[in-house]
């Protein structure tokens, strides 16, 4: 049975998960039987529902205190920097980087490590903030080191010994109004969202909350955008996505 959380709701979480599922199913797959997923940064492991269909599910988080949630889950999960895996040398076919890399400061070592853990002709799903232009209050209160552009991130992966097989903007058709309500926010009222692994007790992400109709409307935004990214990438987004392959040699 599907279990849908709160942040399942959300029109920013449904359209990153929606990105992401599309990605996957073009490069990845079912899970045949056997397969291993690694979701580096995985939290109270909110995403651990959606990655289980590619295979069996491991969750390494840097704080302690999503994983006690996930652990209450049911989940296999482990404490350990993204920089510094706590698994042995090609260990997993899928690692999923999922909004964590902007939070390391040692951003090569986190794709040197995804390198390290996957198995040849195993795939990397990553996914970060665009445009430092858009760097805000949230960044600073979810401790950013970083947002990227398309072309930087492609490099650093192609750095580390990956073959990248798709990246796109994702978040196109919002981008021009969310970077306008961003830049018009700067230095006055910007909301505290600060992540869940900063908190003792929460373990869902916090996100503004939009109210319906709009809630609805961009939820089909979303689904749209996740049709077209099966066919072309885009030129500008509030995120990027990419997919990348370890090399069977």
């Amino acid at each position: 049975m599907q279990v849908l959380l709160e942040e399942d709701k959300h029109w920013w979480f449904a359209t990153r998960t929606r990105a992401i599922l599309a990605y996957l199913d073009m490069y990845v797959g079912p899970d045949p039987g056997g397969r291993r997923v690694l979701d580096v940064g995985s939290g109270a492991g909110n995403m651990a529902h959606h990655l289980r269909h590619y295979g069996a599910y491991t969750g390494v988080d840097v704080n302690p205190r999503p994983l006690r949630v996930a652990r209450e889950r049911h989940l296999d999960v482990y404490l350990g920097s993204a920089d510094a895996l706590p698994f042995a040398d090609a260990s997993f076919d899928l690692v999923a980087l999922l909004d964590t890399v902007e939070h390391v400061p040692n951003e090569q070592g986190a794709f040197a490590e995804a390198f390290r853990v996957l198995k040849p002709g195993g795939k990397a799903l990553i996914t970060v903030p665009a445009f430092m232009f858009l760097w805000s209050k949230n960044d600073v209160l979810n401790k950013h080191q970083r947002r990227y552009t398309r072309p930087e991130l492609v490099h650093k992966l192609r750095a580390q010994g990956f073959r990248v097989l798709r990246s796109s903007y994702n978040n196109f058709f919002i981008f021009p109004l969310a970077a306008a309500v961003i830049l018009a926010r700067r230095g006055r009222f910007e909301p505290d969202l600060a992540s869940p692994h900063f908190d003792e007790e929460a373990y869902q992400v916090e996100m503004e909350p939009t109210p319906e109709p709009v809630n609805t409307l961009l939820h089909g935004v979303g689904r749209l955008e996740a049709l077209l990214l099966r066919h072309l990438s885009f030129p500008w987004g509030t995120g990027i996505i990419a997919i990348a392959e370890k090399p069977e040699r």
